[in-house]
């Protein structure tokens, strides 16, 4: 697996020099782009980021409890189903709030990703969060910037895609991550204004402790002048630099405005602060409400990506999985019902969605030769660290959407009731998936720009396209 790490990231440094260099993306050639009506003006993710296993959650199986000695090939789910609003579909035990809400919500319980091969976390986020399979040989941008650069801003003085939740420095994997976290080839201004502490928001907004408003013009004024003079320039094309140019403008425009209160969150009530809870995810639902009241285009509200930590859980998967449905299910459905009392929910989308599912014996999909990865293996069940869904899982997954014009209390597509549990009713890609995200937003699947020279689409090759049935009337 290492040496497949090597070879990626070596690949991904390729593709940011590439884009470091590449001129300012047009139009491609002659063709024509109709985009589709807007049903949504917004648009936020909550990334489970780690694999989020769907008969754990939104996509409950045949539930065995723990018995010593019991085969894990009898076991399908460790978490019982519930009830929800939505009459006759149930999801896992531990989302009961989510489950007052299923009325509200459109269910794909047929989303598919392929088998790249090595299963990495990194390959596999990057694909979702760009629509292309890593490496490029141009650096992909990311939904959030694809949606800032053919929309632009809701509001000017905010910045279009917003990062809330994952750090980037001092974790595993960070040089993948930083890899699709990133406008691409669009250039710096596109990129995420990265917000890994919610708490810690208003910090980024203001300039540091006994700094008055004139030195700290003049220290951005410095600043340009030293990023003009970098020695890396004669490797950067003109659009990129005068991009990076321009992401400090708006940086410090905002610096500037009355917008940056909305990433301060003590501006907000006691009672608001603890319906969301202390947590930095569901802080960060909190944050994201604010960032779309602001006028942001994307935020993306992350649990937090760490090799074998929150959602990837190659062992002990259970308990963990418990406490994560502890953090995410209150402020989840605080988050639907604060834009839902301000009218917003219809404007914008909502999505709940991971990289992949997991299963307790099946690393990929049936017949794939990828390594298998659990930390634990037994046939049989001999204590509880070997209680949990611990392969990853590629042949069905589950997103839950709410608002942006998607039907409400809406189930699409099926897994199998029998392992393997793949797709086998109306199998949604991430190339359709993202088609119909796009097209919720107003941007064509079709949309294309020139980069060196060639065409590089909002969904790979140009082809996705969008699942109509979700959409409401």
């Amino acid at each position: 697996m290492e040496t497949t790490r090597r070879t990626f990231l070596k690949a991904l440094s390729a593709s940011s020099l590439a884009a470091a260099m590449s001129g300012a993306p047009r139009a491609f050639g002659n063709e024509e782009v109709v985009h589709p009506k807007a049903t949504a003006d917004c648009c936020i993710l909550l990334w489970m980021a780690g694999g989020m296993a769907a008969p754990e959650t939104f996509d409950p199986k045949g539930y065995r409890p723990f018995e010593k000695g019991l085969p894990i090939d009898k076991i399908l789910s460790t978490f019982p189903a519930i009830d929800t609003t939505l009459d006759g579909v149930k999801i896992g035990q531990g989302l009961e709030e989510i489950a007052k809400l299923m009325d509200r919500a459109t269910l794909i319980r047929s989303h598919v990703q392929p088998d790249l091969g090595s299963i990495l976390h990194s390959r596999h986020q990057y694909h979702w969060h760009t629509g292309y399979v890593p490496p490029q040989t141009v650096a992909a941008p990311h939904i959030g910037a694809w949606m800032g650069r053919v929309l632009g801003p809701r509001n000017p003085v905010m910045p279009a895609f917003v990062n809330i939740g994952q750090r980037l420095e001092g974790i595993g994997e960070s040089e993948e991550l930083k890899a699709f976290t990133t406008a691409g080839f669009f250039g710096a201004e596109f990129g995420p204004f990265n917000l890994p502490y919610p708490d810690e928001a208003a910090r980024s907004v203001r300039p540091p402790e006994g700094m008055d408003a004139g030195r700290f013009t003049n220290r951005y004024q410095l600043y340009r002048k030293l990023v003009d003079a970098n020695p890396q320039r004669d490797f950067m094309s003109d659009h990129q630099q005068e991009s990076m140019l321009r992401s400090l403008e708006n940086a410090h425009r905002l610096l500037g405005s009355k917008e940056k209160e909305a990433f301060d969150l003590t501006r907000e009530s006691k009672a608001t602060l603890d319906s969301y809870g202390p947590g930095r995810f569901g802080r960060g639902c909190l944050l994201a409400r604010r960032m779309a009241e602001a006028g942001a285009r994307f935020i993306e509200v992350t649990t937090e990506y760490v090799p074998f930590l929150h959602w990837d859980t190659h062992e002990n998967g259970h308990e963990t999985v418990a406490k994560l449905k502890q953090e995410i299910d209150r402020p989840i459905a605080r988050l639907i019902r604060d834009l839902e009392e301000r009218r917003m929910l219809d404007r914008t989308l909502v999505i709940i969605a991971s990289e992949f599912s997991r299963d307790m014996m099946i690393e990929g999909v049936p017949g794939s030769e990828a390594k298998d990865q659990a930390r634990v293996k037994s046939d049989t069940l001999e204590n509880m660290t070997h209680y949990g869904l611990h392969r990853h899982f590629t042949g069905g997954s589950s997103v839950v959407m709410f608002g942006g014009g998607m039907k409400k209390g809406h189930v699409h597509g099926a897994t199998a009731d029998e392992r393997p549990l793949v797709a086998v009713k109306d199998p949604v890609t991430i190339t359709d998936l993202h088609a119909t995200l796009f097209t919720a937003m107003g941007i064509s699947p079709k949309t294309v720009y020139d980069i060196e020279k060639r065409p590089f689409y909002a969904t790979e090759d140009g082809k996705g396209k969008p699942v109509m049935s979700l959409f409401g009337a």
